[in-house]
């Protein structure tokens, strides 16, 4: 398959933020294969030495990637000296703390933002810019909704609650996470809107993240979700109805193609996979383990959001050369990778 045109040349410098992250982790390993260099942002460069160390050893030592600690995502200025020289910048970092007190998650998050969208302004060199959203921006998953999502709906529920006088007890933690990423995606298209950069933006939005962690020290929590399935922990079933299982590479290659396009931009790109209640998800599971003992079965709940996923699957086949999205067979499979079992 001969290589698409890219708006970026071959050899040219990426920033991803929070580059040890399930998501940011498996694009950097995108990126680099096809010949790109990466400047990664890491909180503690110590606890990110695995990518350097081991998992990306050969493109480190050959000057191809290199991590950069920023401790403060929301500093002002932070990010100045990190897009130095990038030809794209690709936003993957946010606070997934569950704090439920909406100024230590909102507020940062928002800050952090803006403080890379002026800094990708500021320098010539930048020329498309991918901000990392979630479904969770679009609408609450709840059981029943039947939302049909386009550029222009937003979970003002989430926002509502978040907000809502305190006591910000554990309850309030996933509707504040919610608002955020509502809130970062806003502050993406509002600085589009009225500072009118440069550069080609666009902004992937998946849902539940599932699929191979490059390295059991990649604890996102999206690359626990299986692994938690398996072992019986309750914490995220409480919290989701059902899924929309994506496997991790189909979002890094999502996010690769927005940055490369060039017939992209401006654009919201869904990357939903299949819809999988929890129940499904255990026959699954049972099916590839048959000698593990699972939990029962869960009071089954589903939704049955829609929205228009032309883009996403045409990019899957440009930039990937598939048709569709990986199966959720294998990408369970591939999640339970570093995972001690039977």
């Amino acid at each position: 398959m001969s290589e698409p045109n890219t708006a970026i040349p071959k050899g040219s410098l990426v920033v991803i933020t929070g580059v040890t992250g399930h998501v940011a982790s498996e694009l950097t390993r995108q990126f680099l294969s096809r010949g790109y260099k990466v400047r990664g942002t890491v909180r503690d460069l110590a606890k990110a030495s695995w990518l350097v160390d081991d998992v990306f050893k050969s493109y480190a030592d050959k000057g191809a990637l290199e991590l950069v600690a920023v401790p403060d995502i929301s500093a002002e200025g932070v990010f100045d000296d990190v897009v130095k020289g990038a030809a794209a910048v690709l936003n993957v970092a946010s606070i997934v703390s569950f704090d439920p007190n909406p100024h230590n998650v909102i507020t940062p998050v928002v800050a952090a933002t803006s403080s890379i969208l002026k800094a990708a302004a500021k320098e010539p060199s930048v020329k498309r810019f991918v901000q990392t959203g979630s479904i969770v921006a679009t609408t609450m998953l709840v059981p029943g909704n039947t939302t049909h999502i386009t550029k222009d709906t937003w979970n003002e529920t989430a926002v509502e609650m978040a907000w809502a006088p305190p006591p910000y007890d554990a309850s309030r933690a996933f509707p504040t996470y919610m608002a955020s990423k509502v809130a970062a995606e806003k502050e993406v298209w509002r600085f589009i809107a009225e500072e009118k950069p440069h550069f080609a933006v666009n902004v992937v939005t998946p849902q539940t993240i599932i699929g191979k962690r490059l390295s059991p020290f990649c604890t996102s929590f999206s690359a626990t979700i299986v692994p938690s399935l398996y072992e019986g922990k309750m914490d995220t079933f409480q919290i989701l109805p059902a899924m929309f299982g994506v496997n991790v590479k189909d979002v890094a290659l999502l996010h690769l193609a927005a940055a490369l396009d060039p017939d992209v931009t401006g654009e919201r790109i869904h990357a939903w996979g299949q819809h999988c209640t929890w129940n499904e998800a255990l026959g699954l599971m049972r099916k590839l383990f048959p000698n593990h003992k699972f939990i029962d079965d869960f009071s089954d709940a589903s939704y049955s959001l829609t929205t228009d996923l032309t883009i996403p699957l045409a990019l899957l086949k440009k930039w990937g050369n598939q048709d569709g999205w990986i199966p959720l067979e294998q990408s369970f499979l591939d999640n339970m990778d570093h995972v001690p079992r039977e």
